[in-house]
C-alpha cells in the first residue's frame, strides 16, 4: 500500500471529514477525496460510509485504521526518542493536566524548570478531558485520579483536599462561619457539580448546598473560583495547594473538607529514557518537596 495514500486516509478516520482532514494537511478537499478513491480502489473495498454529518467507518475501514493507528504511536515514539539526547534537554514536551493544577500550581513554578532548561519548549495542554498518553495525544500527564490506561509509567505525587477559604476583608464584612449551618448566612462560590470535576469536589459542593447559602456564584474552573474570592465575593471551595502561593486567604471551617484525591504523575513507557520527561519529572517533583516544605513551616502539614 501506498504511504502517503495510508497517511491520508488515517487523517481522514481520525477527522471524520474531509475537509478537515485537508486542512491538517494542508490539502484541498477534492485531493484528499481522490488519495482515499484510489485507496480503496487498489484495496477493492469501501473505507467509509458517507453521508450529510461525515463520514464514518466501515468494517474494513476500522481495520485499516487499528493499523495506522499502531503505526502512527509507533513513529511517533521513534520520533520523540530520536529527537532525545542522551545528554542534552531540548525539544517539546507536551504536558496535559487540569486547568485548575495547570493555572494554579504548574504555571506559576515553569520558571524553575525554564531557568535549568532554556532550550525545552513546553506546550501546556489544560483540560479535564483525558488525553491518550500511548497514542501520544501528549507526552506526560498530571492527573487527578490514576491512569487507567495500559502501558504508562506512573508515579503518585501527592494528594490534595478541597477546602474552604475566604479573605479576611470578606470575613470582617460578613462574619466567619463557625458551623456548616452558617453557609446559609454566606456566599458560596464553587464548581457546578454537574460541570467536569473530580468526584470529591462535586461531593463537597452538594453537601455545602444542601445548606442552603445566602448566595452562590458558580465557576466552572478553580482559577475562576479563586478570582471571586481574592475580590472578597465570598467563601470558595478550593484545592488546598492554593494555600501555598496565596496565604493570606483564610481557612474556614476547617473541618469540612473533601475526601482526598491523588494526583500521579504518567508518561508512556516508550518515553522511559526520553531526557525531556525525566527533567521534567524531577523538576515536579522537587516542587512538590518544596511545596511539602513550605505548608509545614507555615503549619498547615
Amino acid at each position: 500500500m501506498d504511504w502517503d495514500k495510508l497517511r491520508i486516509f488515517h487523517a481522514v478516520a481520525d477527522a471524520g471529514s474531509l475537509t478537515h482532514a485537508g486542512d491538517k494537511l494542508n490539502l484541498s478537499q477534492s485531493a484528499v477525496s481522490r488519495q482515499i478513491r484510489a485507496l480503496e480502489e487498489s484495496l477493492n473495498a469501501t473505507l467509509f460510509h458517507r453521508h450529510a454529518r461525515g463520514l464514518i467507518l466501515t468494517e474494513q475501514g476500522e481495520l485499516l485504521f487499528d493499523a495506522t493507528k499502531s503505526m502512527a504511536k509507533r513513529l511517533d515514539a521513534a520520533a520523540a526518542r530520536i529527537r532525545d539526547s542522551e545528554e542534552e534537554v531540548f525539544g517539546e514536551l507536551r504536558v496535559t493536566t487540569t486547568f485548575g493544577f495547570g493555572t494554579l500550581w504548574l504555571a506559576p513554578r515553569l520558571t524553575a524548570l525554564y531557568q535549568k532548561y532554556p532550550d525545552l519548549k513546553v506546550d501546556l495542554m489544560l483540560e479535564e478531558r483525558v488525553l491518550d498518553l500511548p497514542m501520544r495525544e501528549a507526552d506526560v500527564a498530571i492527573r487527578m485520579k490514576e491512569p487507567s490506561q495500559a502501558d504508562l509509567i506512573r508515579k503518585r505525587l501527592m494528594t490534595v483536599e478541597m477546602k474552604l477559604y475566604a479573605t479576611r476583608a470578606y470575613l470582617d464584612s460578613a462574619g466567619v462561619p463557625t458551623d456548616i449551618s452558617d453557609i446559609s448566612n454566606h456566599r458560596l462560590i464553587c464548581q457546578n457539580t454537574s460541570a467536569a470535576q473530580v468526584g470529591a469536589s462535586a461531593v463537597l459542593a452538594q453537601h455545602l448546598l444542601a445548606y442552603n447559602p445566602a448566595s452562590l456564584l458558580t465557576v466552572n474552573n478553580y482559577f475562576g473560583i479563586l478570582q471571586g474570592v481574592l475580590n472578597n465575593l465570598g467563601i470558595g471551595v478550593l484545592p488546598d495547594y492554593v494555600t501555598q502561593d496565596f496565604p493570606d486567604l483564610v481557612h474556614v471551617l476547617p473541618e469540612i473538607k473533601s475526601s482526598e484525591v491523588p494526583v500521579y504523575l504518567a508518561y508512556p513507557e516508550e518515553l522511559r529514557h526520553s531526557q525531556r520527561v525525566a527533567a521534567f519529572r524531577d523538576f515536579v517533583q522537587d516542587e512538590i518537596i518544596a511545596h511539602r516544605k513550605q505548608l509545614k513551616e507555615l503549619g498547615i502539614l
